[in-house]
């Protein structure tokens, strides 16, 4: 074994959020403005893996088996061990001597892929140090089992963005497609400051849609819609039609009731701060809002964002 260090990106949805649990395409890109990344070194003969997460205060030990760590049940065991465990079944080997430290400047609960990215550094860390290595295919799959644990019924698209690092127009259980940004746009990205499980939400609107079918099944086409209208848009360069998407499709997701009065309020501030479009990014009910804005009115907006009750604000180029 030898040292080795790994990153995974965080993620943002632009279009599709949970109309893609049921079928229909998304949108999503890579954020590198925020990252998790793993360090790993070997460690002296018997001392088994060693996972310390200082963001959070928290170290997990395997010596010869996850057995004595294992619990479905703790979060930190899914996000740290999990992963680790399921990368060294598909490599066949056993548990190594070897210290991994992991940190995230991902935003916890977001909306910005901070499960996927602690998993896909974690698993890349580890097969570096040993010396093996997986497909892009089979690190996908492992990373989905991840989000699994996490959210029970996810759509598969936070770990295919960031294990492939790439903008993708993503179906459910398709193969992801890259496609070309044909002129580089804007983003400003805001915290709500609320945290809110992905997998409730998703929950929530099953539950929606079992209860109507007709009336939720025709958001969630049309959701997939705004997202084939919003890759054309992209691919062709015309960043100017992809505002009047982003808020059509806040529109929607509020009717799928996975809004906040957070979300809400800072995408109204976003708007008459000047950005040409406004919504939530991810589950919903807090996390992330995305806004597109001229680069030249992005301080203008964060700004205004803040003022409305942001707790944290960046910005980020696409392309």
């Amino acid at each position: 074994m030898h040292p080795a260090r790994a990153y995974a990106p965080g993620k943002i949805i632009l279009f599709g959020e949970h109309a893609v649990v049921h079928g229909q395409p998304a949108i999503a890109v890579p954020l590198t403005a925020v990252q998790a990344h793993a360090e790993a070194i070997p460690d002296t003969f018997g001392a088994g893996l060693t996972v310390q997460a200082p963001d959070i205060g928290r170290t997990l030990h395997a010596a010869e088996s996850f057995d004595e760590v294992a619990d479905e049940a703790d979060p930190v065991y899914n996000a740290l061990m999990f992963p680790l465990e399921l990368a060294l079944d598909a490599l066949n080997a056993p548990v190594p001597d070897l210290a991994i430290t992991i940190r995230s400047s991902i935003p916890i609960a977001s909306g910005l892929g901070s499960g996927a990215a602690l998993a896909t550094a974690l698993i890349r860390a580890l097969t570096m140090a040993l010396g093996r290595s997986l497909r892009r295919e089979k690190l996908n799959e492992l990373v989905y089992e991840v989000e699994k644990r996490h959210h029970g019924n996810p759509s598969g698209i936070d770990n295919t963005v960031i294990v492939y690092e790439r903008p993708i127009y993503f179906v459910r259980k398709t193969p992801p497609v890259p496609f070309a940004i044909g002129a580089p746009f804007t983003l400003v990205v805001a915290d709500t400051g609320v945290n809110s499980p992905t997998k409730l939400t998703v929950e929530d609107v099953r539950r929606l849609f079992e209860a109507e079918p007709e009336r939720v099944g025709s958001i969630f086409e049309r959701i997939g819609a705004i997202a084939c209208e919003g890759r054309a848009a992209i691919e062709a360069g015309q960043i100017a039609a992809l505002g009047p998407l982003m808020n059509e499709n806040h529109a929607l997701l509020r009717q799928l009731t996975v809004s906040s009065p957070e979300l809400d309020d800072l995408c109204a501030a976003a708007l008459k701060a000047g950005a040409s479009g406004a919504k939530l990014s991810g589950g919903g009910r807090g996390g992330n809002m995305i806004a597109l804005a001229d680069p030249a009115i992005t301080p203008a907006v964060a700004s205004a964002l803040y003022e409305a009750g942001a707790t944290s604000v960046f910005v980020t180029t696409v392309g």
